[in-house]
């Protein structure tokens, strides 16, 4: 049995030490490799398939609302970046820089896009004219690059994956309109998909993006009580459509500028999913974005009709769900462990006992839970346990958000939560840049989001005990 077990003893309890615990899942579950070039990241097959369908879930959505994928450069101009003075100042850190094109020094240095703003002002300063051109509704999937300091697989490496959307709209109404609908198509894909319950919001000034009038974001809690940032979405008003003169003539024709949107999400949502439905015997995949949704398992594989009929429940079920059989020679307790490891929500076993009772035995990874199911109605049990489980995981999630959620009234009663009990903490704020700097100060924390759901908590800022404005969700971050 200590054979069959090695692969979960390897874990370090989540309680222990959880950025431990991350890495060891991760590599325990064939996520990703580690690359030569430091703070970048070899995505395995396995961690590639569950970016897949959460790719193909929101590329779904995206053209369900009418968007077109496009792609663009990689490389910006450095007189291109410049345009826009206060975006470029909040990437200039993160910059990674060209300066040579094979033996030759280039003229003018290349940026390795950090994002892609500029990029589509460009195009669309090119190929706007009128108000029958719009709206421009577009979004690519990429990689990026930023030079960061501190790096985990997932959650912060120099390069990663993601979707950008950005549009280009006739009104502010329209694009604020815009800025909300992809916040809400993020949130709905979270909690639908990846089981990941999120509060709804808008940044604060100092935490919004470089360049943006206003920016929301979904955050989702971590089992350690950490907030992810898990999802934005930024209205930009007219500010980059005036800096790269994006103008159209409309009905009446006058020219007027066009107001821009873009929305992004990243490979962090796997971290996100690893953080939030993990436990110390691995990964726990929601079904909607798992890879494989049930492995079969053949017990005694080397008596008589044992794989075929494991064979024919494979071709039975594969048309309708995404599975797989192990029919190696691993012991089963090894193929046990393994695939608890990989958070495959269903085991199905199948041995000669079985096959005499017309019977499987199936095994929840979330609870770990045996049913007896005869092969008869097996396809539409399975059905029911996924979306069972898909249906769990997401309500479990939200339990553990909701206990690890609390109110403060003070600063010192602020201190003293975060300190002893990391998690959300709901707080009144009176708006000023100063008490949120001294609240990062003194705890970690930052403003996560000002909700669209308030709550009038008390009349007074946590801080500094002026009259409150708005109810804010704070949190030390990923």
């Amino acid at each position: 049995m200590s054979k069959d077990k090695k692969l979960v003893e390897a874990i370090t309890s989540m309680n222990d030490d959880f950025a431990q615990w991350y890495t060891d899942v991760i590599k325990k579950a064939e996520l990703v490799d580690y690359s030569s070039v430091r703070g970048c990241m070899i995505i395995k097959p396995y961690g590639y398939a569950i970016w897949e369908n959460l790719q193909k879930a929101l590329d779904a959505k995206f053209k369900a609302t009418g968007h077109e994928n496009v792609y663009m450069p990689m490389f910006i101009p450095e007189s291109l970046l410049l345009k826009e003075k206060e975006h470029v100042e909040g990437f200039a850190p993160e910059v990674a820089w060209v300066t040579h094109g094979g033996d030759e020094k280039l003229t003018e240095r290349l940026c390795v896009r950090p994002t892609s703003e500029t990029l589509f002002c460009e195009h669309y300063a090119n190929i706007v004219h009128s108000y029958r051109d719009l709206p421009k509704l577009y979004n690519q999937w990429c990689s990026v690059v930023r030079w960061e300091k501190t790096t985990r697989p997932f959650l912060r490496t120099l390069e990663f994956l993601w979707q950008e959307g950005h549009t280009a709209h006739a009104t502010a109404e329209e694009a604020q309109e815009e800025t909300i609908k992809m916040l809400n198509v993020y949130a709905e894909i979270c909690e639908n998909v990846l089981a990941i319950p999120v509060i709804k919001g808008r940044k604060t000034d100092k935490e919004k993006f470089a360049g943006a009038k206003a920016t929301y974001t979904i955050e989702s809690l971590m089992h350690d009580g950490k907030a992810l940032q898990s999802g934005t979405s930024h209205n930009f008003g007219d500010g980059f459509a005036r800096a790269f003169e994006i103008q159209y003539t409309d009905k009446n024709n006058q020219l007027q500028y066009v107001h821009q949107t873009s929305w992004g999400v990243t490979t962090r949502l796997i971290g996100a999913i690893i953080m939030v439905h993990g436990d110390d015997s691995g990964l726990v995949l929601p079904p909607a974005v798992a890879p494989t949704q049930l492995v079969i398992i053949p017990v005694s594989q080397h008596k008589e009709g044992v794989l075929e009929k494991a064979n024919e429940l494979l071709g039975s079920l594969s048309s309708r769900f995404r599975v797989k059989i192990d029919d190696s020679d691993k012991m089963p307790g090894w193929k046990f462990s393994e695939y608890e490891m990989k958070g495959v929500p269903l085991r199905l076993e199948v041995g000669p006992k079985d096959i005499e009772k017309n019977q499987v035995v199936l095994v929840r990874r979330d609870t770990g839970e045996k049913l007896f199911v005869s092969m008869d109605s097996l396809e539409e049990t399975v059905g029911k346990l996924l979306a069972d489980i898909q249906k769990a995981l997401l309500e479990r999630a939200r339990d553990m958000r909701d206990k690890k959620t609390y109110t403060a009234a003070s600063l010192e009663e602020f201190e003293n939560v975060i300190n002893t009990t990391p998690g959300f903490i709901k707080a009144m704020w009176c708006g000023g840049q100063e008490c949120e700097d001294q609240i990062k100060e003194k705890t970690g924390a930052t403003a996560r989001c000002m909700p669209f759901e308030q709550e009038e908590l008390s009349d007074k800022c946590v801080c500094c005990g002026k009259p409150a404005k708005t109810m804010v969700y704070w949190g030390k971050a990923y």
